[in-house]
């Protein structure tokens, strides 16, 4: 039967709409749909207010329906909305590159534009396997990656990324081994950074004697995952991998698009870990989620070599962009969201928030079929119990039943993931736990 959901449309209606990572039949069955935001919250349709405690898919981390973003956008819109991204320039993109520079760790100077973290991925790989070959190295074409990472849904993030059911279904897309991923037993219910497993970094030593520097193009970490749960670098971590990059002459790719932008208590976990890497890819929280933009950023090494090989000086050095690279429209977006995140010390907004939020999440432990909780900044996860054979079944119950009781909490795999904006007050973190302590307890 069609059904005629509080939205107008039917059953037959919703099957036009091939979903992203969405159970499609459960969805179109039992929809959650959406209509309004503002602040902390979504309106759902039938007319509940949803507290969003993933700010969105980790991007509007701000806050959502800014005023200051919307007009910005607007204004914009009546005078300037496409400029080409080849041969030819407008000022916002020139701006917001530099704005993009003051910001990173010193030594990160050129910014490459795109339009997501999937696309910022896949221009740093690019990236890095030219920059070898200009530099007279062309066997450096393999990648590290690390396992269960995530990187974007592109046959190169694809294949560099370390979550198997991501991998699986395309085969090997781009030449790369993963280190193990640092998701330890003995870690379990850590507050922060987790004591054990630094020398996991030491698997890189191995990787190298295995397969020779020679053929390495880079390796490619998030600084910590999101996607794949929360999963956190042991103390040392990435600096030990830094040496070691250093060591055999490897660049190394942070992947930044969920923790860039305040999600670790400062501008980027790269300055939170103290650790630089040679490329930084950007994107979500850049704009606030507003208009999809990613940015791919590099040091002066790298951007030289490409302008001192490229040929005459009328050749294109880096043959690679979009038809929406530096699109006007994100510039604006990205400038006035930047503006927000400044004015209004979000990085130190998260950082006063972070220890309440450790404390709110980690009174879940106890709870029933709660097999550990892991948090960093203002990011969070609790990994649930499985039910025999069904790793994905029991969170997203779990979520379910939070969104009957206004609360949207992301569920993937055998985690619950959370990461609330950063103008949420301790009353929201309050409520999102009493809802979880509420529904998880009644699992029992």
């Amino acid at each position: 039967m069609d059904t005629d959901f509080s939205d107008g449309l039917t059953r037959a209606e919703l099957d036009a709409y091939w979903m992203p990572y969405t159970g499609n039949r459960a969805f179109k069955d039992s929809p959650r749909m959406i209509v309004g935001a503002d602040g902390c919250y979504y309106l759902s349709a039938d007319g509940k207010r949803i507290f969003d405690s993933l700010s969105g898919l980790w991007c509007c981390g701000f806050g959502h329906n800014r005023h200051e973003i919307a007009t910005a956008i607007s204004h914009l819109l009546t005078t300037l909305d496409y400029v080409p991204a080849f041969q030819v320039g407008h000022p916002l993109a020139f701006q917001l590159a530099n704005r993009i520079v003051g910001m990173t760790p010193a030594g990160l100077d050129h910014v490459f534009f795109c339009n997501s973290g999937s696309e910022a991925v896949e221009t740093a790989l690019k990236m890095a396997r030219a920059y070898w070959h200009l530099k007279g190295e062309p066997s450096r074409t393999k990648f590290i990656g690390r396992g269960k990472g995530y990187h974007g849904v592109n046959f190169g993030g694809t294949s560099v990324g370390g979550v198997e059911a991501n991998r699986k279904p395309y085969g090997e897309l781009v030449d790369t081994v993963h280190l193990p991923h640092t998701l330890l037993p003995e870690n379990v219910f850590s507050r922060g950074l987790p004591e054990h497993g630094v020398e996991l970094a030491d698997e890189l030593e191995e990787l190298v004697a295995a397969h020779g520097a020679k053929n390495i193009a880079a390796v490619i970490v998030e600084p910590f995952s999101g996607s794949a749960g929360v999963i956190l670098p042991p103390q040392g971590y990435l600096e030990r991998l830094r040496e070691l990059c250093t060591k055999h002459g490897l660049l190394l790719i942070f992947d930044e698009v969920i923790t860039g932008f305040g999600r670790t208590g400062q501008n980027f976990a790269a300055d939170t870990f103290g650790v630089t890497p040679d490329i930084m890819c950007l994107a979500k929280a850049l704009t606030n989620g507003v208009v999809p933009m990613g940015a791919t950023v590099a040091t002066p090494e790298i951007y030289e070599t490409f302008m001192a090989n490229g040929g005459p000086d009328y050749a294109v050095e880096f043959p690679h962009g979009y038809t929406y690279s530096g699109h006007p429209v994100a510039c604006a977006a990205a400038l006035a969201a930047l503006d927000i995140f400044e004015q209004e010390k979000l990085a130190a907004r998260c950082h006063e928030l972070a220890p309440y939020f450790e404390d709110a999440i980690h009174g879940l432990k106890g709870l029933p079929y709660v097999a550990d909780i892991r948090n960093f900044g203002l990011a969070g996860a609790i990994q649930l119990e499985s039910y025999p054979d069904e790793p994905t079944r029991r969170p997203g119950e779990v979520g379910k039943a939070c969104w009957e009781k206004g609360l949207y909490v992301r569920y993937a795999g055998d985690c619950l993931a959370l990461a609330p904006p950063f103008i949420a007050e301790k009353e929201d973190i309050d409520f999102t736990f009493n809802v979880l302590n509420d529904v998880i307890g009644a699992l029992a």
